[in-house]
């Protein structure tokens, strides 16, 4: 069966578990390049070695949001056309966006680099955490292009159907930065400058690894000189589908400003270095969940394009399902044992862990929702519908939880910026289970009006 075809044909669940289970481990073993660096960092250099990623942080994930702009928005756009039996079109959109990703990482580079001390600075990082930032974040703008090849043009691995090779893309990687990382940190006793060297060379055999598959290997999809002639009409849809997750990315750098300043402000940075940790470990839990969405883009996508209405809410409904079970598994694990979890970053400095347990308890509250409100919004952007998903995710962090991080501080000091989070994980599911309720009721009308169609 043809690689693509195959998302309009074979069983739902046997689709969700063979994309989704490859990006889950991918997801979670990328997760670890942060993850890692912060437990090496937080035993070989200390809580302010973790704040200095803590308050690198806004500025990486600005770096990620332009890869998830051009990547995510492309993918979204070809799995569409291949679903309407469109290659050609779709080779086009996939080379140009293989351009845009290079020129705008190499871009973000130079800016990131001379504003790097000034943005810094602005964000509120003490004269102490300053040094350690500056260490780390100088190298990994030297690698962007990197990580913006690498994690871009993965999400086409998927889009032709092999979840597989891209979770090995992502596999490599990681597991380079696991082994690197204690070389670096502790054998050559580079500190900070060793994280972020063992991170940007581990970037670069991943985007190797996938640079090889689209040009060597047996891919679907072909890197075309003559197709990477930018396009303003493929640049135009690639940027509008890819709006959603850009747009959720830049709020969570903002969100993540405001935050470290608050934390700076009320806590100082043994909250700043605990909320780090604490971070980290929602990336752990949520990364499963973003995984899920990777395995069911293309296959909603397709179907969608293929209007094959009832196979797109079978796979939804399996994908909220499945989010499901692994937050709640999360929360049990932040309910039970709190204090192992922060030990795997520090074990010395008893304000850290203190302060470590006691937000990893308030802020995660609400976990089990998450699964439903991350799923849902991703199924708006997978339809080709970026103005719901866009809303959805922003109604969390932009229209509830930056205001709550604002306001609540003034009236509760650290305690209000603990309790922000979860007030916005509560209210954002109400809002985003309106939205889809609408939908599916959209989509049982147009599923009736196919079969209808089919009988005549």
């Amino acid at each position: 069966m043809d690689r693509s075809k195959q998302l309009g044909e074979e069983r739902i669940i046997k689709l969700v578990f063979k994309f989704s289970i490859p990006a889950i481990i991918g997801m979670l073993v990328n997760a670890l390049y942060n993850v890692v660096d912060r437990i090496y960092i937080g035993h070989g250099v200390g809580s302010l070695g973790i704040g200095g990623i803590t308050v690198s942080f806004p500025i990486m994930l600005i770096l990620m949001a332009f890869s998830m702009l051009i990547g995510i928005g492309a993918n979204s756009l070809v799995a569409i056309r291949l679903g309407q039996d469109r290659k050609d079109e779709a080779e086009r959109i996939f080379c140009n966006a293989f351009v845009l990703l290079i020129v705008t990482s190499l871009t973000l580079s130079v800016l990131g680099l001379i504003f790097m001390e000034s943005v810094l600075k602005l964000m509120g990082t003490s004269e102490q955490i300053l040094p350690y930032a500056k260490d780390y974040l100088g190298i990994i703008l030297l690698g962007a292009v990197f990580q913006s090849v690498g994690m871009g043009m993965n999400n086409f691995i998927r889009s032709e159907g092999n979840p597989k090779i891209a979770m090995g893309t992502m596999l490599i990687g990681a597991f380079t930065n696991i082994v690197l990382d204690p070389v670096f940190i502790f054998v050559f006793n580079l500190g900070m400058k060793g994280a972020a060297i063992a991170t940007i060379i581990s970037q670069a055999v991943s985007a190797l690894w996938v640079m090889y598959y689209f040009i060597r290997g047996k891919s679907f999809l072909k890197l075309k000189l003559p197709y990477m002639k930018l396009k303003l009409t493929n640049i135009g849809k690639i940027l509008a589908l890819g709006v959603a997750p850009f747009a959720m990315q830049i709020a969570s750098s903002v969100l993540n400003f405001i935050m470290n300043k608050g934390l700076n402000t009320y806590g100082g940075d043994t909250a700043v270095s605990g909320m780090g940790i604490v971070n980290s470990i929602v990336t752990l839990l949520i990364m499963p969940i973003f995984g899920i969405n990777q395995g069911l883009q293309p296959i909603i996508g397709y179907n969608y394009g293929a209007e094959k209405y009832d196979r797109v809410k079978k796979a939804y409904g399996l994908g909220v399902l499945f989010a499901t079970f692994i937050v709640v598994i999360g929360w049990v694990a932040t309910r039970v044992f709190p204090k192992h979890l922060v030990y795997l970053f520090n074990k010395k400095d008893s304000d850290l862990i203190a302060f470590g347990v006691k937000a990893i308890k308030r802020n995660l509250i609400f976990l089990p929702i998450i699964g439903f409100q991350i799923v849902t919004s991703n199924y708006f952007q997978a339809v080709g519908k970026p103005k719901h998903s866009a809303f959805l995710g922003l109604s969390r962090q932009v229209i509830i939880l930056i205001p709550a991080l604002i306001i609540l501080p003034k009236f509760f000091g650290l305690d209000g910026i603990i309790a922000a989070a979860p007030l916005a994980d509560l209210l954002s599911s109400i809002l985003t289970g309106l939205f889809i309720t609408i939908e599916m009721r959209k989509l049982n009308s147009l599923s009736k009006s196919n079969k209808t169609d089919t009988c005549y």
